[in-house]
């Protein structure tokens, strides 16, 4: 059905039940190319990728932490980054915004990869299934054998992870290229815009070009429809694997 609006003139839309393909396909694409779309895509893809990356890569780490060691004040930490996945994240969004004007962050795409670095469900989500799927005594027979700790965790433990990497990763790109609010209160530059501010702005003062955006929201998917598609059963193995022990 977006595919098929896409096809039209914005104010026929409305005229009719947009059933079958209409021919302004080519000057709706015209449109979003104008208004810097493929900047905006590419932009929106690489600031997803850093975001994932980091996320992926502080959660498993974190989760590995809680889940194998043992030190004080565990306890009260892990139930501190529980309860702040009670709070909104949109209570937070001022301070975020005044400590990266404090970093002179603001304006660049920076804020949006760095908010990767306090992915509480991504804590909670690792820290479950390090306890369940890592067995404890291939940890302590790698420290026995003399491997360092980074080592155990990047030769032995990250391999046991997959699945719930191959998870997480989905839902944090999912996220971070589906984001608006975010990239609405710290960019101002046009050409730093990720997708979803670039498709806001395809209307001008006087008209908005519903067609054109729905066009661009259509392309736009794509992206996240291969993801889940060749991902679905990776998905499902690691948001089922933490589940279960043994």
């Amino acid at each position: 059905m977006m595919l098929t609006m896409g096809t039209y003139y914005s104010e026929d839309l409305f005229k009719k039940l947009p059933i079958l393909p209409s021919g302004y396909l080519l000057e709706n694409f015209k449109t979003i190319l104008s208004a810097d779309f493929l900047r905006n895509y590419w932009n929106s893809f690489y600031v997803s990728v850093l975001f994932t990356a980091v996320s992926v890569f502080i959660s498993a780490l974190t989760g590995f932490a809680f889940g194998k060691y043992s030190f004080k004040g565990k306890t009260w930490l892990y139930g501190f980054i529980l309860v702040t996945m009670m709070i909104p994240g949109q209570l937070g969004l001022i301070a975020f915004v005044m400590e990266m004007k404090w970093f002179h962050l603001n304006n660049s795409h920076a804020p949006l990869i760095i908010a990767g670095l306090n992915n509480a469900f991504g804590v909670f989500f690792m820290t479950q299934f390090v306890q369940s799927s890592v067995p404890t005594e291939v940890v302590e027979s790698a420290r026995i054998d003399g491997c360092t700790e980074p080592g155990i965790f990047f030769r032995i433990v990250v391999p046991f992870l997959l699945p719930a990497v191959s998870t997480l990763g989905l839902i944090c790109f999912l996220g971070s290229w589906n984001n608006y609010l975010l990239p609405l209160v710290t960019i101002n530059k046009p050409e730093l815009y990720t997708l979803p501010l670039g498709i806001a702005n395809l209307s001008t003062r006087y008209r908005t070009d519903y067609a054109a955006s729905i066009l661009g929201l259509t392309l736009g998917t794509l992206p996240l429809i291969l993801l889940f598609l060749f991902g679905s059963k990776t998905l499902v193995r690691g948001l089922t694997g933490g589940a279960v022990k043994g």
